[in-house]
């Protein structure tokens, strides 16, 4: 890719070098000592207890010290300039259909992170939170789609991030949260279906920012469109599955197929028009 000169999003949190610590406060024994001492003395030991909870101990993030290497200050950059064209182009195509479009943030972390729905690891790798509208990346998962996968390129990359930017694309529409009222009405399989459909709809978004992004800078370079469709393929459910235990159980697939993924990502990426994305209407089979 050609970002040479692009703006960094200033819609960034860095929290990277932060880890998990030990919390100050009371433990819990220390808590139904001071409970007993408060019966023995005529007192109500549930009120002290109640009060006294929230100074429990327990785990917290603090600063490890750890100073980032070059290569992750570089995927920084890059992961904020990347933003900062999916902010460009989903603000364009807002105003189009007479819509604001607001952007969401976008958190680096090292190996744990506070989000607004709890703690969270970046062993479940780059995600988007509609509680805080808040992309969360850990940039060590570029590294892990290369050595484990072989996924590379920095369009795979960017494909990584337009597509978790593509879930906040979403929850403004409406459609994240209308699928995630459905999924919990319905089966477990059902519910994987869905989920489906909301992965290629973000697959798709994905696309339809690359196809806009190039169109307003000239960003993308020859074999980027293949970088990005490569590891589509290689995060599709049945590749995993059957990477990680040779089978498959399509029941259980709940981000779509490698040739699904492929398809709509580069649907989005030849249309780059957003109403060519619907991935609900039609049958699951036809996905």
């Amino acid at each position: 890719m050609q970002l040479d000169g692009r703006r960094q999003s200033s819609n960034v949190d860095d929290r990277r070098g932060m880890t998990l610590g030990k919390a100050g406060g009371l433990s819990l024994g220390g808590i139904v000592i001071i409970g007993l001492i408060t019966l023995l003395l005529g007192g109500n030991p549930l009120e002290v207890i109640q009060s006294a909870g929230s100074m429990m101990g327990g785990t917290e993030i603090v600063s490890s010290g750890r100073t980032p290497t070059a290569e992750e200050e570089e995927l920084a950059v890059f992961a904020k300039q990347i933003l900062a064209g999916t902010e460009d182009v989903w603000t364009a195509i807002f105003k189009q259909y007479g819509r604001q479009y607001v952007p969401p943030k976008l958190v680096l972390y090292t190996d744990y992170v506070q989000t607004g729905s709890g703690m969270a690891s970046a062993q479940s790798g780059p995600f988007y939170n509609s509680a805080d509208q808040t992309v969360y990346i850990d940039l060590s998962f570029f590294t892990s789609m290369k050595k484990q996968i072989g996924a590379d390129g920095d369009f795979a990359y960017a494909y990584v991030i337009a597509h978790e930017v593509g879930h906040h694309v979403q929850y403004l529409l409406g459609t994240l949260q209308q699928a995630h009222q459905q999924m919990s009405r319905v089966s477990e399989a059902q519910s994987n279906q869905i989920s489906v459909r909301l992965e290629l709809q973000a697959d798709f978004y994905a696309g339809v920012w690359a196809y806009n992004d190039n169109k307003m800078y000239g960003s993308l370079e020859a074999g980027d469109l293949d970088e990005g469709l490569n590891a589509a393929s290689k995060i599709g459910d049945d590749y995993l599955q059957k990477k990680a235990r040779g089978y498959a159980v399509p029941e259980s697939f709940n981000h779509g197929t490698s040739a699904q993924r492929s398809r709509w990502l580069r649907k989005g990426f030849t249309t780059g028009d957003i109403r060519q994305g619907d991935t609900f209407s039609p049958a699951y089979s036809e996905l």
